[in-house]
Order: C-alpha cells, then sequence, then structure tokens
C-alpha cells in the first residue's frame, strides 16, 4: 500500500493516463492521415509497437521526474510543498483531459467516415469498376453503343484474374448520376474508377478513358480513341483490348501490357438490332420480377430470332426461361418452359462450349428440373473457374451448395459475389436467405431490406421478410410484409398463410391455408407443406411433401437448408424423402441450417 501510494505521491498514474491519451490520438490520427499519403501498413503497425514498448519507458521517467509549474524536475528536487503538488496534479489533469477530449473527437470523426465510406472488408488495390461511358452524341438512339462499350470493357477486364471487376448491374446503377467519385468507389468497395464518354457522329466514334484512383481523385491514366466506325463491335473488342492491356500494367505491378483474349458479348457478325434485344432483356431479367423475367424473355426470343448464332443471348434466354418457370409456372406449363430453356442452353454450349453464362444456366436447368444436385454442382464449379470474376457464377454455385445443406459455405460465396457486384438486389436477398437458413435472423433482415431498397419491384424481398418475422413469432410485423406481396399472387397467398398461423386468431390462419389450397395446389405444394411445418401437424407435412415430389416442385430443392420443414428432419419420413428427391441422406446429419423453434407457432 505504501508503494502505491508513493505512486499517486509521484502522479505516476497521472503521467500513464497522458501516456495512453496521446498514444491513442496519434494512432486515430495516423489512421485517417497516413493511408492519404501511401504510407505501407508496415510504417503504422511500427509506430505501434513502439508506441507499446516506450509505456515501461514513461513510468519510469515518471517515478524520477515530475512536470512542475517551474518545470521538469527530478523528484528529489522538489518540496514537498503542497500547493505545489496541487499544482502540478491540476497541470497533469488539464494535459489529460485535453489529449482524450482529442482523441474522443478523432476517434468519432474516424467511426463516422468508416460507416459513411469504408465496405465491410478492406478494399482491394487490385479491384475495379467501370462506370457507364457517357453517351456525348447528342442523340440519344446511340445510347446502345456507349452502353454496350462500357459492357465490353466491364466483361475484357472480368478477365484477369489477378483483377476484382465490379459487374455490369451494380455499376450501371451510377449511370446519369452526379455522384461523388470517392462516394461511388466507397459504395462499390473498389480502389479504381474506369469513367469516359463515347462521341459517335456519322461514321466516326471519339472515345475517351480516364482511369481514377479512389482515395485521391487523382487521374493514373487516360486516352483517346478515333476510329472510323465500320463495325463498331470490332471497334468495341479493339479499344477494350487495349484499355485492359494498360490496366494490366498499371494495376498488377510488373506485368507486361499484353493483348488479353476477349469473348464479347456482341453477336457475331455484329448485329445492332440483336444486341440491343440482348441489353433490353438483361435490363429485364435484373429487375427480378415474374412480368419482368417475361419481357426479358420476349427481348432474348427477338435477339436470337435476328441473330440465331448468339450463343449469349440463348444462354441468357434459357437460365431467364427456368427462373420464370421454378418460381411462377406449375403443372404442364412448368413442363413446357423447362424443355425451352434445355433447347436454348444446349444450343448456347453448341455455340461457345467454353461460355460460362452458358454453363452457369445449365447447373440452375439441373438443379430446379431434373433434381441433379451433383451435376449441378460440376456444371457451377466449371462456370466459376471458366470466369473466376463471374458475381452470378459464385452465386450460382452457392445455391447449389446450400441446396446439399453447405449453408456456411454457401454464404461466403454469397459474400463473394458481392464484392463483384455489390448493389445487385437479388444476391443481398441470397445472402439474406443463407443467414435465414444458418438461423442467424438479426443479420438476414437488413440484408433483405437492402435487396428491397435496392429491387423494390421484386417479389422475394417481402416475402422473405414474412418468413423472417415468423420465425421471430411476430404476428403483426409477418403479417403487415405478407400484405405487401405482390397483392393477388401465388406468393402472397403463401406470406399471408404462414404469417396468420403465428397469430390469435384461428380462423382467419385456417381460412388463409384453406384459399392457398383451392388456388396453388398445383403449383405450391411444398409451399403447403412449410404452412403445416409452421402448425405442427407432421402428417399433413409429408401428405404435401409427396404431393410436391409427384409434381416435381422446385421446392424440394429446399429440403437440407429449410428451418420449416427441418422441423421434421428426425422422422424417417424426410430422411426417406431426401433419398427420394436425389439429395445426399447423410448430409441430413451434416446440414448447418438451423430448424425453426416449434414455438413460434
Amino acid at each position: 500500500m505504501s508503494f502505491i501510494a508513493e505512486l499517486k505521491r509521484r502522479n505516476v498514474f497521472r503521467a500513464a493516463l497522458l501516456y495512453i491519451g496521446v498514444a491513442w490520438a496519434l494512432a486515430q490520427g495516423a489512421a485517417q492521415l497516413l493511408p492519404v499519403f501511401d504510407v505501407p501498413n508496415g510504417i503504422v503497425r511500427g509506430c505501434v509497437i513502439a508506441g507499446i514498448i516506450g509505456f515501461p519507458v514513461w513510468l519510469v521517467f515518471a517515478w524520477f521526474y515530475e512536470l512542475t509549474p517551474e518545470g521538469l524536475k527530478r523528484e528529489s528536487e522538489i518540496a514537498p510543498d503542497a500547493s505545489i503538488r496541487r499544482a502540478t496534479a491540476r497541470t497533469l489533469d488539464l494535459a489529460i483531459i485535453a489529449v482524450l477530449a482529442i482523441a474522443v473527437v478523432l476517434l468519432l470523426t474516424d467511426r463516422w467516415a468508416t460507416h459513411r465510406t469504408a465496405p465491410d472488408a478492406a478494399v482491394s488495390d487490385k479491384s475495379i469498376a467501370v462506370l457507364p461511358l457517357v453517351n456525348t452524341s447528342g442523340d440519344p438512339s446511340n445510347e446502345y453503343f456507349s452502353d454496350g462499350m462500357s459492357e465490353e470493357l466491364i466483361n475484357t477486364l472480368g478477365k484477369l484474374r489477378d483483377l476484382t471487376v465490379i459487374g455490369r448491374n451494380s455499376s450501371f446503377q451510377f449511370k446519369g448520376k452526379a455522384e461523388d467519385t470517392k462516394a461511388i468507389a466507397a459504395k462499390l468497395g473498389v480502389a479504381y474508377l474506369l469513367e469516359g464518354s463515347v462521341r459517335k457522329a456519322s461514321d466516326r466514334v471519339r472515345i475517351a478513358v480516364d482511369l481514377v484512383k479512389a482515395s485521391s481523385g487523382a487521374n493514373v491514366w487516360s486516352d483517346t480513341f478515333d476510329r472510323d466506325l465500320k463495325d463498331i463491335f470490332a471497334v468495341q473488342t479493339e479499344i477494350a483490348t487495349a484499355v485492359a492491356a494498360q490496366l494490366q500494367s498499371v494495376l498488377v505491378k510488373g506485368a507486361s501490357a499484353q493483348p488479353v483474349a476477349i469473348q464479347p458479348e456482341s453477336p457475331p457478325g455484329g448485329n445492332v438490332e440483336a444486341y440491343t434485344a440482348y441489353l433490353q432483356g438483361k435490363f429485364h431479367e435484373f429487375r427480378n420480377s415474374e412480368e419482368e423475367l417475361g419481357r426479358a424473355i420476349g427481348f432474348y426470343k427477338e435477339a436470337v430470332r435476328i441473330a440465331p448464332q448468339y450463343a449469349q443471348a440463348w444462354a441468357r434466354l434459357g437460365r431467364t426461361t427456368t427462373a420464370l418457370t421454378a418460381n411462377f409456372v406449375g403443372g404442364q406449363d412448368a413442363r413446357d418452359g423447362y424443355a425451352g430453356a434445355r433447347v436454348a442452353i444446349d444450343t448456347a454450349l453448341r455455340l461457345a462450349p467454353e461460355l460460362a453464362g452458358a454453363h452457369t444456366a445449365r447447373c440452375y436447368l439441373l438443379s430446379s428440373a431434373d433434381f441433379d444436385f451433383r451435376g449441378a454442382e460440376t456444371e457451377c464449379r466449371y462456370a466459376v473457374a471458366l470466369a473466376p470474376n463471374d458475381g452470378e457464377a459464385k452465386g450460382s454455385l452457392a445455391q447449389v451448395l446450400q441446396t446439399l445443406g453447405h449453408v456456411s459455405q454457401a454464404l461466403e460465396l454469397r459474400r463473394a459475389a458481392l464484392v463483384i457486384d455489390p448493389v445487385r438486389g437479388s444476391f443481398h436477398s441470397e445472402l439474406g436467405n443463407a443467414l435465414y437458413s444458418l438461423g442467424r435472423i438479426d443479420d438476414a433482415e437488413p440484408a433483405v431490406r437492402k435487396a428491397i431498397e435496392l429491387e423494390p419491384q421484386g417479389n422475394f424481398g417481402r416475402l422473405r421478410l414474412t418468413f423472417i418475422e415468423v420465425y421471430r413469432n411476430q404476428p403483426e410485423a409477418a403479417l403487415a410484409e405478407a400484405q405487401q406481396v405482390s397483392p393477388g399472387s401465388a406468393w402472397n397467398r403463401v406470406a399471408l398463410a404462414l404469417a396468420t398461423q403465428i397469430g390469435a386468431d384461428r380462423g382467419a390462419a385456417d381460412a388463409a391455408l384453406q384459399t392457398l389450397i383451392d388456388h396453388d395446389t398445383e403449383g405450391m405444394s411444398y409451399q403447403i407443406a412449410q404452412v403445416y411445418a409452421l402448425r405442427a401437424e407432421p402428417d399433413k407435412v409429408f401428405e404435401w411433401l409427396e404431393r410436391a415430389w409427384s409434381q416435381r416442385d422446385p421446392g424440394l430443392t429446399f429440403l437440407l437448408y429449410d428451418p420449416l420443414t427441418l422441423r421434421f428432419k428426425n422422422d424417417p419420413r424426410y430422411a426417406a424423402l431426401v433419398g427420394k428427391v436425389g439429395l445426399p441422406v447423410e448430409n441430413l446429419a451434416t446440414t448447418d441450417a438451423v430448424a425453426m423453434p416449434l414455438a413460434s407457432r
């Protein structure tokens, strides 16, 4: 105790607090200022280590010396005058308060800046987004050309394995928006932006491009291309190749500016009408609703009618047809839809066997229509190998792994897909679905709400929020979300049937379930089984699951990760059904999906 008292008398504790406050303030300032000057992280870490080593040295120093109103003196030189001691203590206290105030301000500033500008993970130096090139021709009809040029750059740069390239859907969110370079880069999580303009007049085109470093706004590289416009797609490919070569040398240090192999999305022969139809199809497909998927299919059919050798259009036609059929169609119409999708995908693979999008489309079809999950996994893994920077390929592989009960693995791929395409709504929605399956409900909700913010016209955001509120056993919140799910649709009836089951009105719950059965027996047998799972009626659950199997309902692909039906995974009938569907029965014991608590009803 006498030692502690002596430490207090010599103001060692106050000196220690002063040192910690100063070190903290300096660390906060360094964390904000040094990256602006591209100071390596190793230097920052070295400063922190030096501060830690210096702490005991400072304490020894404080034992032998003390700051007094007359200056720095050895402890033995200080007269034991109470007023001097009090003045010294006040001086140190004021210094500590001032330093801590500065440190807190720096910390809050850092937190605010991080919240506004930093993604969940550190931004890689080898990451870029291609912003839509601005059409400066003065003719809106030339918009397809500037958009096509932007897409060619995205596709070409995506073939550089050392470079993370943000997908088209995310980059095009900023078309026509005058946002700050740093803000755009922060939202997309990239270190560099490629921006520029296209001026097309008569038979000439001028394309100017600039490579910008996001952190400073500095122009790293720029060039202007003036060309005769004999073949617009040949011009696109030429410029994209040149830009890719320059980027490879700028961003991938030590790399030589060699030509990059390109597989352009433009149709063989460069038919502008086919390409325009293809771009319109992608626009509607990514809006992700029943009506929009139907419109996309119409445009893709027009593209392949005009250009029958257009492999990319055939692949997207097959994938979109599968999506529409799996989510919105039943009975004979579903069988016809899958047959049409199969023809389109086979055609795409015949025309372009190495086209990643065609393998991704086949993966989706094998899983949804054929229940061939191993084959689907093989196709998806091949697609990822062909196009490692394709978020859609990663997302499709994630879906297959989730179907096989490997939800945590799927979650990591979902996050990887979002790094490539951070503002694609469906990717956020699927991330939320994986988190929901893992029982991480509070993490799932913001992901789904982000999806709704990005794609408010989509069908599944509100439906997934309904499932989340049902899981939480919140009847009013579940009902509020259910009522916003595509009113009058089958999915609306599913959502209402689920939401009412956890409410107090049993009559309303029974009526909502009966309405679903009366209208949607053909296409929603699996979802009816989910409602019975929520009601904890196992015999009815298996009755409707068997009916779903007889209809080859794609909802059965949820069996290894659905928190509702997994309530009955210990029932022998469940394992039997899993095996019948073609899923690995052994994965039923290892799935990391979490069954919804029975108390939810």
